[in-house]
């Protein structure tokens, strides 16, 4: 979603003493349910009625406008919560733990612990773990924005940052959002609010997808952006910009839409086929920031109708996805209501997860299991008739 020197660097990467509830009497050391392979015995759980090789993500919630909150951060304390991330889902996105005001607080100082703990979760739950993000114009931290450096300066900061947080999950993370949110709506670059291009120039955005790629080479790494669902002048802009890196020889391996959708209008009925333009460009796409907020008002709740047009959004936003070959990673921004950034950001907008507050499943939860289950029995009957063919 929408935002050192090493010498004296104090790392917070004490061991984890995060009180992690254990998620079901068959759960790993420290929580969450042990992952089932690829396999349509569970057919109720996302990740298991999925095709083979495509992975169904979510948000973690943590870290951003949650610790403004009055609950415990979700992920810790949140019992429930933990046992359907690691029971639904088979890719897992940290929504803040990974922010640069987050993880790198302090200029000489990081904090590692939350984004340790998704990941070692991860593991344990046999996920895969999208990086989220690396050079953004939002949640920065004050030190940064405010600090009176030099440009020589900064491209050292940015360049420690990345070294630092992309080998310390070297292996571990399978895609990166290395550039988020560089184009405003008119395609224009973000030349005044994002620090890094406003002080450094444009090149800096092919520079760090390089300085990732050595770090951790099988990383596949990421443009994401949002409203960028449909041919319009920001994803032209991408598109545009993507074929400039690839002839210069950058390694940018994919484009992903975030998919932030409003019943207020209309599904972006083109969102395939701005896929597979850059599909064509032998990128990888993927849908990052899936949800669907509605209009409901205060101290109600959606209608039949809203949720069955949320349901079609979330249904269409994976058809679209699971039609283009190399969209292969699906992520919505969060599954319960519970933890929604959007009630704070979107005033008179919410219920945009797929589950209610008290985790009970919506038509859209389903809309997006059967959605799933279709294509696997699809997938299953090429693979079975070209297995008799042969």
């Amino acid at each position: 979603m929408r935002s050192i020197r090493f010498a004296t660097v104090a790392l917070a990467t004490t061991a984890l003493t995060l009180p992690l509830m254990t998620g079901t009497a068959t759960a790993g050391p420290a929580g969450g349910e042990k992952a089932a392979p690829h396999s349509h015995a569970a057919p109720d759980r996302l990740r298991s009625a999925a095709p083979e090789g495509f992975v169904v993500g979510t948000a973690v919630a943590g870290g951003g406008h949650h610790l403004e909150q009055d609950y415990p951060d979700p992920f810790t304390y949140d019992r429930e919560y933990r046992k359907i991330l690691g029971r639904q889902f088979s890719s897992v996105s940290p929504e803040n733990q990974m922010k640069w005001d987050y993880i790198h607080p302090e200029r000489d100082r990081y904090d590692f612990a939350q984004a340790d703990a998704i990941v070692e979760f991860a593991k344990r739950n046999k996920q895969v773990v999208r990086g989220h993000t690396l050079l953004w114009h939002s949640q920065n931290p004050a030190w940064l924005e405010e600090g009176d450096f030099s440009k020589e300066e900064l491209r050292t900061i940015l360049r420690e940052h990345v070294t630092t947080v992309v080998g310390r999950y070297a292996g571990k993370i399978q895609q990166w959002d290395v550039a988020n949110e560089i184009f405003d709506d008119q395609g224009d670059l973000r030349t005044r609010d994002n620090i890094w291009i406003r002080e450094l120039g444009p090149g800096i955005v092919a520079d760090v997808f390089r300085w990732v790629h050595e770090i951790d080479p099988k990383a596949k790494l990421f443009f994401n952006d949002y409203n960028v669902e449909s041919v319009n002048a920001k994803s032209d802009a991408y598109y545009a910009l993507i074929q400039d890196l690839l002839a210069q020889g950058v390694p940018v391996h994919g484009f992903s839409v975030q998919g932030h959708l409003s019943t207020r209008y209309g599904f972006p009925d083109d969102l395939e086929d701005n896929l597979r333009r850059f599909d064509a460009l032998g990128l990888e796409t993927a849908v990052t920031e899936l949800d669907v907020r509605m209009d409901v008002p205060e101290g109600g709740a959606p209608t039949k109708a809203q949720e069955r047009q949320q349901a079609d959004y979330y249904r269409r936003t994976l058809e679209a996805c699971l039609a283009v070959e190399g969209c292969d990673s699906f992520t919505i921004w969060g599954f319960t209501d519970k933890y929604s950034w959007v009630p704070v950001f979107f005033e008179g907008e919410g219920f945009a997860n797929v589950m209610t507050d008290d985790f009970d499943r919506k038509p859209a939860f389903y809309a997006l299991r059967d959605t799933l289950r279709e294509a696997a029995r699809k997938d299953d009957c090429k693979k079975s008739h070209k297995h008799r063919k042969g």
